[in-house]
Order: structure tokens, then sequence, then C-alpha cells
């Protein structure tokens, strides 16, 4: 059976690609989560079966927010003893579910725990996938969201979001007593930290890969100047050390390089540095603002934007400047590109009489559709499993707030975060 007849039997409905009307939405493969178990007795089983219940409902909350997963509601009397994770009794989810997660929790000598997760394909009552995981007791979240992804994977073929981290603007106060601090969390809001102390503007947060890095850009120095943080050291640096408005910064996919925006004169051009140093490289010399670029996920091409033609436009290069390209043609303009993480797509914001929306567009051109009615949604940016994107939406009275949409339409739904929040950047998953 293939991935996509877990999906009830249902084939993936095609998406009208030419125009904003959304396809219908398949139906979402039912998955079960009973509690996760324990080989473990006495007191300590007690112990590691409240873990496994904690994942579980995290889990299940994981996939809940998915579109092509709909999990049941876990339930404490479905607990299954530790010989049925590996040989589980499809018979008693063959009329409630299309997929089975089942797993255990189990202490080790050193103080460390072992987390084990398995798919099953119920209707086949066959084994999609497994994954163990050693961690410290403390890690258990993540242990969760790396099952929830195994589940997801196994179902979609694509990679799952559910362990990466979500960086942004914070704002608090108002008018010019408004503070914006740079904040990072996980992608489920938690883990939540204040990453910049507030006493200068800050815009534009950029996530490594891994999301062990930050990029972003301070006015400290009374300029845009891109500086780079290490989030698990906090040591910080300039991005380059040349006297120059620096902005829009955006990693490689490896982590290796940054393409930023530079101004050494009249107009901005893209440029690229390696992230631990080294002399800029200029890709653009025309006399023009080029700014937001974004790599494609090999690497070799740049998205970004550029008003050379009049109005804000969306190009594509080679990653060492050649091959120039205008991708999008149509009224209005194109603003903040971002490469889809499968190299399918391109999402931008787009501006015109309806206002700020969210748009998509094949990697060539062709394709495009907007995702949101606007009036005041921009930023676009990807989820690692390339079917979901974050963006900042301003509501009345100027507050700005973030939300979530899947690729495939449907409503736009508010992320939750304990202040207004500006800018986002979703990276991929953490290490």
């Amino acid at each position: 059976m293939t991935r996509k007849a877990l999906f009830g039997g249902l084939a993936l409905a095609a998406m009208s690609l030419g125009s904003a009307a959304q396809a219908q939405q398949p139906a979402p493969a039912v998955i079960a989560v009973p509690p996760l178990t324990s080989p473990d007795s006495g007191t300590r089983g007690n112990e590691m079966l409240q873990v496994g219940w904690e994942a579980t409902q995290l889990i299940a909350s994981d996939l809940g927010q998915t579109t092509e997963l709909a999990p049941l509601k876990p339930n404490r009397d479905d607990y299954y003893s530790y010989p049925e994770v590996t040989a589980p009794m499809f018979s008693k989810w063959r009329q409630k579910a299309n997929v089975l997660l089942t797993g255990f929790v189990q202490s080790r000598s050193d103080g460390r725990l072992t987390i084990g997760c398995y798919v099953y394909d119920v209707d086949k009552g066959r084994e999609l996938a497994r994954k163990g995981f050693v961690i410290a007791p403390s890690d258990w979240r993540r242990a969760a969201h790396k099952c929830s992804g195994l589940a997801y994977t196994a179902v979609t073929g694509a990679p799952g979001s559910f362990d990466s981290r979500i960086a942004y603007v914070a704002e608090t106060g108002t008018g010019d007593a408004k503070v914006r601090r740079v904040a990072v969390m996980d992608s489920d809001g938690n883990n939540y930290r204040l990453v910049t102390a507030g006493d200068a503007m800050v815009l534009s947060p950029s996530l490594s890969p891994k999301a062990a890095r930050l990029a972003y850009v301070s006015l400290a120095e009374g300029k845009p100047t891109v500086r780079l943080r290490d989030l698990g050291s906090g040591q910080e640096r300039p991005l380059v050390t040349a006297d120059a408005i620096s902005f829009a910064p955006r990693f490689s996919p490896d982590g290796s390089r940054i393409a930023f925006s530079m101004m050494l004169g009249p107009n901005s051009d893209i440029y690229v540095v390696g992230a631990d140093g080294g002399l800029p490289q200029r890709l653009t010399a025309s006399p023009a603002v080029d700014t937001d670029p974004s790599f494609s996920p090999d690497g070799s091409k740049i998205v970004f934007e550029s008003d050379r033609s009049g109005s804000q436009q969306i190009y594509v290069m080679n990653a060492d400047g050649s091959g120039e390209r205008r991708i999008s043609f149509g009224q209005g303009a194109y603003a903040s590109p971002e490469w889809s993480p499968d190299g399918q797509w391109i999402a931008f914001t787009h501006r015109g009489p309806y206002g700020r929306r969210i748009g998509v567009m094949k990697a060539d051109g062709t394709g495009e559709r907007m995702l949101t009615m606007g009036p005041s949604d921009e930023g676009p940016s990807w989820a690692a499993n390339s079917r979901e994107l974050l963006f900042q939406r301003t509501a009345v009275g100027g507050h700005n707030h973030l939300y979530r949409i899947a690729l495939d339409g449907g409503e736009a739904r508010q992320v939750k975060i304990p202040q207004d929040g500006s800018d986002p950047d979703w990276s991929g998953a953490m290490d």
C-alpha cells in the first residue's frame, strides 16, 4: 500500500494552481495514539507511564495541527502491554483508524530514558516506521515531537515540523514606546525566551537550519546592521566589518553561508558571506534596491526581490550571481520571497488593490495563487514539510500577530504567543 492510500483510500485532490480557487481537501488519515506504555514496574514503572501519558497527549496535539492526520483523542483506558508495542491488536482499531502509533518509555541505569515509537498501517497490519531515542528525562518533549514527525512522514512522505523552532520580533507597548525584542521558541510555543535586551529596535530574525544560530538586524548603532548570535553560548558579532547598512539576512540550507543585502552607495545589492566569517561576495550590481534573498534547498540558486523594473518583482539567479531572470509579472508589488524546503514553491507577499496578501508560485514563476485574503498579511516563512506557512498579520489598531496557513488552503490559525509578534522565521528540525 502506498502512503497516499492511507488517506482512507482517497487520492490527493489536485490543486488548481492557475487561480485563487482552492481544490477540495482530501480526507485526513485517522490515527490512533493510545498511551505509551513501559516495561518498568513498581514506582519507577508508574513514573514512566506518566511520562508516556504526557508524551502521548503531546503527540496527539502535534498531529492535530496538521491537515493530513486526524488523531483520535488519547484515552487512558486504551493502555496496552509492552509486548503489544511491536505486536499490536489491529482488530481493535480497524473500525476506528487508518494508522496506529504505539510506543514505550523505559528508564536506564545511567539516569536517562529510552523512548521508542512505532507506526503501523492498520488495514494491512504492517509496520510503516520505527524510531528510538536515548534522552535526558528533561528532553521527553523533543522525543515526543520526533515521534510525531515519524508518524507524519510515514503517512505523507514529507518531513515533520514539530521538532523545530520559531524566531520572531516580540512587541510590547505602543507608538514611540514600543519595545521590540527577538524571541525564540519551539514550534509548539514551549521553551520560549527573549534573546535581545530591548534597548534597540530589531528586525528580520533568521534561524540557521538546525536553529543553533540566529542572524538578525539591529539598529543599536543608529543604522541597520546584521548581527550573528550563537544561541547556545550567547556570543554575538556583526556579520560583516564593513561600515555600511546591512539587512535581510538568510542562511543557506547547510548553514555555511548567509545571503543578505548591503548598501555601499545609493542602492542595495545582494551579498553572500561565510557564516564563520570572511569577505562578503557581491552578487548583484543593478542600480536598484535588491533585497530579501532566499536560497533554493540545494543551495544552487537564490530568489530575491528587486525594483529594477520600476516596481518590486521577484527574480532568481544562480548562487554565484549569474543568470538573473525575472519570474513574477503580475500587477502590484511582490516582496519577501522564500523558497520552500522541497524546492517546488516560492512564497511571497503581494501588495495590490486588496492590500497585503500571502501568495505562492512555482519555482519557475508559474501557477501563482493567493493563500490569504489580506488586507494586512506579510512575511511568509515555510515549515520544514513545505505544506504550511507562518506569516504576520496586522490587526485593527496596529497590533501584529502570527498566523499559520496550509499550502492547500483553509482558514489561517493564530499562533499563541505571549505578546504581539512580527517578522516570523521557521527553522528546520533541530539536532
